[in-house]
């Protein structure tokens, strides 16, 4: 997974439910040194809370576009947020390279 463009994650989950997996999962797949290059925020849930679990990303805003991603990890897997955050990292390398970055 691309995570060289990303400046903040932002979960909140349940433990507990089948659907917090996909967060779970995605905060392992961040590197080592993402608490250093980014800023992450986590909410953990209480068994007995009914909110969805959610996944939110923003982008560089400097250099990049300061996109805002918002995740329903209720219906994706990790398999597609991956996927979606690694088509818009290679955008954005794809820019960063044409301008000569």
């Amino acid at each position: 997974m691309i995570t060289k463009h990303i400046t903040e994650v932002t979960t909140r989950f349940n433990p507990f439910t089948k659907p917090s997996k996909t967060c779970r999962v995605f905060l392992a797949h961040l590197p080592a040194n993402a608490r250093t290059t980014m800023k992450i925020n986590t909410t953990v849930l209480n068994r007995d809370s009914q909110e969805p679990s959610f996944l939110a990303l923003k982008f560089n805003v400097l250099v990049e576009d300061g996109k805002e991603m918002q995740l329903d990890t209720e219906k994706l897997n990790i398999n597609d947020v991956v996927e979606e955050v690694d088509r818009h990292s290679r955008v954005l390398n794809r820019q960063a390279d044409l301008a000569g970055n």
